[in-house]
């Protein structure tokens, strides 16, 4: 089962986009444009001299705008951008070669990055209840990176889990088999810094350091189990840039597998560049879309069976003692719900009523208060077929959709607001913000090193 991926992006606004093109392990598709050739003015190549006199040329310096792909197209489509190189996508869909803002003029000539292929490769992976998933970077203006490679797989790792306490040898197979992936992509470049993680899943399983273990004999893979503090804080990390200036507080949760991370954020002092260091309260509830629908059932869900999973998650919200740390700012304009989760694009994807997910779309969307109501209220009327049927949800979320939809309920009605946004990145780009910081990959007034 192929996820689609959920955020190829930089962790800060004006990020450049890439254009996409077939590769192979540790290469890189380049287009470039020959500075040195002739052009007309409709951009095709001519002569130098129009009716036997010399024409005049002018160089221009023009920025061009270019946006984020969801998608590999064909190398014919490939169009060069003022003469820089363009990133190769990896050959397995979907892929999301991009950078958080949809667009940002190119650099002018004498203020030239290095080449791609010259840039330090940064990796995430983040292997969860649910998905498996990678992300390559290279790191670019400050504060800002350009994904060159990326997979994501549901493998459904926790299924089970719930009931029994241990991961299942099916799931563990699955699991294994997109970490062979992984494992050859990593090998295929040479990465700079890498780090592999392991979440809900693996925390609590009896036989998670073991299936661990296996991994690593099998895929060549070491991966580390991250705490819940870290997960919540890396969650904060992926997302700064979609908090705005004005911003006084923000209610950050991420929706997961297995379990749900919540971070509190007071913004009302003086702001620093990591939004991780203004969480002033946070919690990781031991429930997430698989683990509840697992007990409550995902393919049949009657409306009483829904607020029953409501109830259930704010059992656990009622038990958080730090929810009021940010009363003194729910009442503000300022303040508002940031969701990073595949239940929160899922919504925003049947909110847009699109025919296909598409990231460029939905990452960074606001959702009124109205909208949220009228998209849970749409999907809980939905049986399993109509969930399966829309193209946001399909099969292999159709049966956990409303499990989320009952969690981002209970989180609404501990912390109202008028405004959600809606977040298409996470653990990864949290991961990939901070390996380039501590690298110090940005210093040198924010061009990137090359070494």
């Amino acid at each position: 089962m192929e996820d689609r991926d959920t955020g190829a992006g930089a962790p800060e606004v004006g990020a450049s986009s890439a254009s996409l093109g077939p590769s192979g392990p540790g290469t890189a598709g380049w287009q470039q444009r020959r500075a040195t050739e002739p052009r007309s003015v409709n951009g095709q190549a001519g002569d130098a001299t129009q009716k036997g006199k010399p024409k005049k040329r002018r160089k221009r310096r023009r920025g061009r705008k270019v946006f984020a792909r969801d998608e590999a197209r064909p190398e014919a489509n490939l169009s060069p951008v003022q003469g820089k190189a363009a990133v190769a996508a990896v050959d397995l869909k979907p892929v999301a070669a991009a950078t958080i803002s949809p667009a940002v003029a190119m650099p002018e000539q004498g203020n030239r990055r290095p080449p791609v292929h010259e840039l330090p490769i940064f990796a995430a992976l983040d292997l969860g209840t649910n998905n498996c998933r990678l992300l390559g970077a290279v790191p670019t203006r400050h504060g800002q990176f350009r994904v060159i490679d990326a997979f994501s797989r549901i493998v459904r790792l926790g299924e089970g889990l719930t009931a029994n306490g241990r991961l299942g040898q099916p799931a563990m197979d699955r699991a294994v088999e997109a970490l062979k992936v992984c494992g050859d992509k990593l090998r295929g470049r040479k990465i700079r810094k890498a780090r592999l993680i392991a979440t809900e899943a693996c925390r609590t399983a009896e036989n998670g350091v073991e299936f661990l273990d296996r991994v690593e004999r099998e895929a060549g893979l070491k991966l580390e189990i991250i705490d819940r503090q870290t997960e919540a804080r890396l969650a904060v990390s992926g997302c700064g840039s979609l908090v705005e200036r004005n911003t006084q507080g923000v209610v950050l949760f991420d929706i997961g597998g297995g379990s749900s991370e919540i971070a509190l954020i007071d913004l009302t002092g003086r702001r620093s560049p990591r939004l991780a260091n203004h969480i002033v309260s946070w919690t990781s509830l031991p429930v997430g879309v698989v683990s509840l629908a697992e007990r409550f059932g995902g393919r049949t869900v009657t409306r009483e069976i829904f607020t029953a999973m409501v109830d259930d998650v704010a059992g656990r919200l009622a038990a958080f003692d730090g929810r009021d740390r940010l009363s003194h700012l729910k009442a503000s304009p300022n303040f508002h719900l940031l969701g990073t989760s595949g239940t929160v694009t899922t919504l925003a994807g049947v909110h847009l009523d699109l025919e296909r997910y598409d990231r460029r779309r939905v990452d960074g969307l606001w959702m009124d208060r109205d909208s949220v109501d009228r998209m849970v209220e749409k999907l809980v009327g939905w049986d399993f077929q109509q969930r399966c049927a829309n193209p946001c949800i399909g099969a292999d979320r159709a049966d956990l959709v409303l499990a989320g939809c009952a969690i981002l309920e209970a989180i609404r009605a501990v912390w109202p607001s008028e405004r959600l946004r809606v977040a298409d990145r996470g653990l990864r780009e949290g991961i990939l913000s901070e390996l380039m910081a501590d690298d110090g990959v940005w210093r040198n007034d924010g061009r990137a090193r090359a070494s």
